[in-house]
């Protein structure tokens, strides 16, 4: 898998380090730090697994999918 990592230089002014380097400047997604623990059915886990490899996509990422599309649609 690789990153999505965005690099840019910095072109505002005043921004160079000591050297005369431009500083870069590196995006990153949210630091992913919990974790939610779920029961499944083997085959059913297995057979999911299978289908996101299949889609070039990972099962942890199509459920976080699901979890932000979730939120959004019931928002209170």
């Amino acid at each position: 898998m690789g990153s999505n990592v965005e690099v840019k230089p910095d072109k505002a002014k005043g921004n160079q380090n000591p050297k005369g380097k431009s500083k870069v400047k590196v995006k990153s997604r949210s630091k992913k730090d919990s974790q939610l623990i779920l029961r499944l059915d083997k085959k059913e886990r297995d057979a999911f697994v299978d289908l996101c490899k299949d889609m070039d996509t990972t099962a942890a990422r199509e459920i976080r999918g699901f979890i932000r599309k979730f939120m959004k649609r019931n928002k209170r």
